[in-house]
């Protein structure tokens, strides 16, 4: 497990003016074998975490536990030794140009001091694992984009790490390539067990391959939960924000404007003609989805009721159906983030 312990990071103001605070007590735990997002606007924090899991920034003060382990007092050879228990995937792919994909993938092989058959047998693994056979003697500069991140990829797992660290890896690419890439950080977390922690303010990444998520505002968690639960929660601003639904101003008051969201079997369930003889409501849908969010099919609506519509009868008829939360009235919209 990686336990993030109250974890703050200040960096010297400008002109010598006082400091600034990147992180502000940040705690989290991510369970083994999850792929935990990150997720927040510019300037929220999310560089500054990346940096201090991967070992790069040093945190002025909490800790960084990975395995029981406090990775932020180590330094010299027990730094160099922790630093391969974490692989790190750039949004801008990183790769030496002068070298070969093979060997590319070798480099931390190389650093870490092994062997030229070991380092080609793990290389040529990483290859087929990442699906780049017959690319093994091609550049970068022959690859496309997404090419050039699975060599990134297969290169962040050379030294068979613990964590993967994935920084906006999909922030460069289109968006077929972004599902690819994707499916493949999924692909390698069921492989290979290894914990993975995306680090993006693309929500559609959140929905496509990530159990857990957090939000980070202005150096703070913001919330924290599974995806699932997030886009289930009334309260949640990530969860509304990761599954949208349409809102037309000019039909009525939000007071009788109500998000309905069902989660799994529910998601195509009769529960809304249900609602409409129970509650004895007329009601008008004004926008509505239905997504797969990782393995789960979540469906949303916005409703809206007319003046005489009882809410209690309406609460009381989710509050019987386990698999529906009910939100009353036009949400919370987050800045910064995209689809």
């Amino acid at each position: 497990m990686i336990v993030v312990d109250n974890l703050v990071k200040t960096y010297p103001g400008a002109g010598g003016a006082g400091e600034v605070a990147a992180l502000r007590g940040v705690s989290l735990n991510i369970p083994d074998g999850e792929i935990f997002g990150v997720v927040g606007p510019s300037g929220s924090g999310k560089s500054t975490l990346l940096r201090c899991l991967n070992l790069l920034e040093k945190p002025t003060s909490g800790r960084i536990l990975l395995g029981g382990d406090d990775l932020s007092t180590f330094s010299g050879a027990d730094l160099r030794s922790a630093r391969r228990r974490i692989g790190t995937v750039f949004q801008q792919f990183n790769l030496l140009h002068s070298r070969t994909v093979l060997r590319n993938i070798e480099l931390p092989l190389e650093l870490a001091g092994l062997g030229k058959d070991e380092r080609r047998t793990r290389a040529s693994s990483l290859i087929d694992l990442v699906g780049l056979s017959g690319k093994e003697k091609s550049y970068p500069s022959q690859l496309s984009g997404g090419q050039q991140q699975r060599v990134g990829i297969a290169r962040a797992l050379a030294a068979e790490p613990e964590v993967l660290l994935c920084d906006e890896a999909t922030s460069a690419l289109d968006p077929d390539t972004t599902d690819q890439v994707l499916d493949l950080v999924a692909e390698v977390n069921r492989t290979l067990g290894v914990t993975v922690v995306v680090i993006t303010h693309e929500l559609g990444v959140l929905r496509r391959i990530c159990t857990s998520a957090a939000r980070l505002e202005a150096g703070r968690i913001a919330e924290t939960g599974r995806i699932t639960d997030l886009i289930a929660s009334p309260d949640s601003a990530l969860g509304a924000a990761m599954l949208p639904v349409g809102d037309d101003p000019s039909l009525g008051s939000t007071a009788d404007t109500a998000v309905v969201t069902a989660i799994g079997d529910a998601a195509h369930g009769p529960w809304l003609s249900q609602m409409i003889r129970d509650a004895d409501a007329d009601i008008a849908v004004v926008g509505g989805r239905v997504e797969q969010v990782g393995d789960v099919t979540v469906g949303r609506m916005r409703l809206r009721f007319t003046a005489e519509t009882d809410h209690a009868r309406v609460e009381q008829f989710v509050d019987r159906h386990p698999h529906l939360t009910l939100s009353w009235g036009a949400g919370t919209e987050l800045e910064g983030l995209t689809e």
